[in-house]
């Protein structure tokens, strides 16, 4: 079978199982062997599930065989964050404090010895019923409390684009997998940006739904009023079809909604003429980096010459999101983490002399510093004497940058924007600077704090200059609640018109001599 099979689209490539072109098995392990050769040099995945993955397209392959109709995943390879629960495959969080106790000779940190929940998260379950192949966990900043993937206990991910560079976080694996041809599809969640920064960081389409419209059952929690799952794809069509399978009302998770699911891959054919289109002068202000900002207003010209029509938005408290959210999700995941003391589950520190002592040196040894940073934070901001100082003021401010959100819309259809200020910049340029790390988040936190849909569309990458590689740059479309079928709809217009449209990484990491790149045009030969 022709490896470049890989490179079709997600509908494209479950037609070809469905019927017969290919088996589920060969595509598989198509997306293995890739893994096996790529992977080393990226960082993408912390576990690969092999026999699992092929045993569950043969699985697929014999549910044709007989007859029975295939769902609309059939043998598609997918990445799920190791974020998320997964019943025959660890769990890590990308936390020594997920880990069990290695046994003499087994390496330390081994994310092959992470806590295995004995059930799926729902969106993992819901992937398997739609004949799914899932070939690994991805990697992430710890926790999910990351900008960088340089959060993780184990390695940090590279972007594909420059190994050099960062591919974003949180969901920086899952990116990275999609962006380098390893899996057609992956999962991540989305808090503050974790799916649309890493999205656009590694010229890939990321998808944050509406709070609520994807079950968070399964999820391990950062900030549970924030947190939501959503999909990575190549393409616009492809993140939809993924999105139509695991939205939806979950008994499991009282904060799902129970509204009807959407048909978005139907809606990437969508007339997008007449649109409204808001732009939101507090995105352009100081600190974008001019190539950034040079390619987000070509793609909103790209979007007037649809017929979308451009009007200027505002978004006054767009300033005040940084702050609230860093008070409200360290407020949060200061709540969450506290289950983690060693005693349940997880790694215990050993020589501890009581409780108190266990706990302390536990967590102390498990968590890294920035999930420590936070938990600390979260805690004085939530101590007495300080939390109607800032928790409380927090979610005032929330509420006001929702009902910004919620009068833009009464104007337009779609905000249109930048994802981040800048490209992605180079391995530990950041790691001590926590300020510089968190303001990576700027142009996605209103979203999130919102609870508005949101996702990122690849545009023009920037030009390569001075010694830095093309990079690719995100545009940001935002709805209002649950319409994602609405941003698929211009997302997908917009993608068939985007000089980006395509463009996959040149770099030759890991690449064997006799392997053909997968970069569209020059060809690229082993260095």
């Amino acid at each position: 079978m022709d490896a470049t099979v890989l490179d079709r689209s997600i509908p494209e490539l479950a037609g070809l199982v469905t019927r017969g072109e290919v088996s589920a098995e060969e595509v598989t392990q198509a997306s293995l062997d890739r893994i096996t050769r790529r992977d080393g040099a990226l960082g993408a995945f912390l576990t690969v599930q092999a026999e699992e993955a092929l045993a569950a397209a043969r699985a697929v392959d014999q549910k044709r065989a007989r007859g029975e109709a295939l769902g609309p995943l059939a043998g598609v390879p997918i990445g799920i964050k190791d974020a998320l629960c997964t019943r025959d495959a660890p769990t890590t969080a990308g936390s020594r404090i997920l880990l069990r106790p290695a046994s003499k000779g087994e390496a330390t940190l081994d994310p092959r010895r992470g806590f295995r929940p004995p059930y799926d998260a729902t969106v993992v379950a819901r992937l398997r019923a739609a004949d799914a192949v899932l070939v690994g966990k991805t990697n992430l900043d710890e926790f999910a409390m990351g900008s960088s993937n340089e959060n993780s206990a184990f390695f940090p991910a590279r972007n594909p684009w420059d190994p050099s560079r960062i591919p974003g976080g949180s969901s920086g694996g899952s990116a990275v997998c999609v962006a380098a041809g390893l899996a057609l599809g992956a999962l991540g969640s989305d808090t503050g940006g974790s799916i649309r920064q890493p999205a656009a960081l590694t010229g890939t389409v990321g998808i944050k739904p509406t709070y609520g419209r994807v079950s968070r059952y399964g999820l391990i929690a950062f900030a549970s009023s924030l947190d939501q799952v959503g999909p990575f794809a190549a393409d616009v069509r492809s993140a939809a079809r993924l999105l139509g399978v695991i939205a939806g009302r979950d008994p499991h998770d009282a904060t799902s909604l129970g509204a009807p699911v959407a048909a978005y891959e139907e809606a990437c054919g969508r007339d997008v003429r007449g649109m409204r289109i808001g732009v939101p002068e507090e995105y352009f202000a100081e600190g974008i980096a001019p190539t950034v900002e040079k390619s987000v207003r070509e793609a909103l010209a790209g979007l007037a010459s649809l017929g979308c029509e451009l009007r200027p938005v505002r978004l006054p408290h767009t300033r005040y999101a940084v702050a609230t959210y860093y008070v409200l999700a360290t407020a949060e995941a200061s709540s969450n983490l506290a289950r983690y003391d060693g005693v349940r589950f997880g790694a215990r520190a050993e020589g501890a002399e009581s409780l108190g002592a266990l706990y302390a040196k536990t967590r102390g040894e498990g968590f890294g510093r920035e999930v420590a940073r936070r938990i600390v934070l979260g805690t004085y901001v939530l101590s007495s004497g300080y939390y109607d100082a800032y928790y409380l003021r927090a979610q005032r401010v929330r509420t006001l940058i929702r009902r910004d959100f919620e009068e833009a819309f009464r104007e337009v259809d779609v905000i249109a924007a930048p994802v981040s200020p800048t490209v992605a910049f180079p391995l530990g340029e950041r790691v001590d600077d926590p300020l510089a790390m968190y303001l990576a988040d700027i142009y996605t936190l209103p979203a999130s704090l919102a609870g508005v849909p949101a996702l990122s569309v690849p545009c023009a990458p920037t030009p390569a200059a001075n010694g830095v590689p093309s990079l690719p740059v995100g545009l940001q479309l935002v709805g209002p609640p649950l319409e994602e079928a609405r941003l698929c709809a211009l997302a997908a217009a917009w993608e068939g018109i985007s000089p980006a449209r395509g463009l996959r990484p040149r770099q030759p990491w890991g690449l064997r001599s006799d392997e053909p790149s997968y970069a569209p045009e020059p060809p690229v030969s082993e260095a």
